[in-house]
């Protein structure tokens, strides 16, 4: 059983369970083992001593996905890189032949860990953002399109990021009511916004051309630029959803900006050289925008611990409840 620990000593564990973990993917002892990130997963970058090439390890949050749901993300990263020209970090075998390996610590649970070729990139600079965005449709549509006709292969298993799920009765990331900076006047307009979302959402339906396998989480940090080529990191969130909803997880935490109608108008020609999107679903993308945000919202009151919670704050709020009323002035 996991002991009840402060979120540095679960670091300090989590490292040591990580350099633990290095043998079981053939990778030296002594290897330099740097944090990337802690949030839903905790990644590392991994140096070999000598100057050999990074790669980077993923140790999985507890209760998250199960092995076979690990796998499956796997297994569709590698057809998008295969089939649909899409560059996703490679998986890397442990030295048993299994991507996925357990690692352990004294004083934790066992972790699932993976291993990736670490790729070279930037994450796209926020001042100049629509030519990127116009790429990232583009992206966005050929991953769209191959989810349309992939076959996925048997025990395929992943989260379904629909309304239940996401601010409905049974939510991954928390309760949207456990957000900060709440009071009884912003919980009822944050209810009728809720509300609203459903409503549209029922009528816009789960067709097939609407509905399909996505990355859920294509925010400008999941995004590296690399000698003019896109490429696509993190899909620990993939799941099945609304195609529109990976537009709006690249414009998580910047709804705020002038600029925003430009980005939307330069995705959408992207997405339309390679996937056709009719005139009904570009008029619903204002829904997606605030399922996202309420998901964020929620996101950050269960995981108030993370550096991204507190650099977001009580403002968050305050910005999703201006965006609400805009919404629900035009949608409600």
């Amino acid at each position: 059983m996991s002991e009840l620990l402060s979120h540095e000593e679960m670091l300090v564990r989590l490292a040591e369970m990580a350099r633990g973990a290095l043998t079981a993917f053939d990778l030296d002892p002594e290897s330099t083992v740097t944090l990337l990130n802690h949030s839903e997963n905790t990644t590392y970058r991994v140096d070999p001593p000598g100057g050999g090439s990074p790669v980077v390890l993923r140790v999985h949050r507890e209760g998250y996905h199960t092995r076979d749901g690990i796998a499956s993300e796997l297994a569709w990263m590698t057809a998008l890189r295969r089939e649909a020209g899409v560059m996703t970090p490679a998986p890397i075998a442990g030295r048993d032949g299994e991507l996925i390996q357990v690692a352990t610590v004294d004083g934790l649970n066992s972790r699932h860990c993976v291993l990736f070729e670490f790729l070279e990139g930037v994450e796209p600079h926020e001042d100049e953002l629509l030519g990127p965005f116009r790429t990232l449709g583009e992206v966005s549509a050929r991953i769209h399109q191959h989810s349309e006709g992939w076959r996925r292969p048997a025990n395929f298993e992943r989260l379904h990021w629909d309304y239940p799920h996401m601010l409905g009765d049974r939510p991954y990331w928390g309760d949207w009511h456990a957000g900060l900076a709440l009071n009884p006047e912003r919980v009822a307009l944050l209810e009728d916004l809720s509300a609203a979302i459903k409503r549209r959402l029922d009528a816009f339906g789960r067709g097939p051309h609407r509905f399909g396998l996505v990355h859920a989480d294509l925010r400008l940090a999941n995004l590296l630029i690399h000698d003019g080529e896109t490429r696509v990191i993190d899909f620990d969130d993939s799941g099945f959803s609304w195609f529109l909803y990976d537009l709006a997880t690249a414009l998580s935490f910047i709804e705020e900006r002038e600029d925003v109608p430009e980005l939307i108008h330069s995705w959408v020609a992207g997405y339309r050289t390679v996937r056709p999107l009719s005139d009904a679903d570009e008029a619903e993308i204002p829904t997606f925008l605030m399922l996202r945000r309420m998901v964020i919202l929620a996101w950050i009151g269960s995981h108030s611990e993370t550096d991204l919670a507190k650099e977001l704050g009580p403002e968050y709020t305050a910005g999703t409840c201006c965006l609400a009323r805009h919404y629900l002035d035009d949608f409600g």
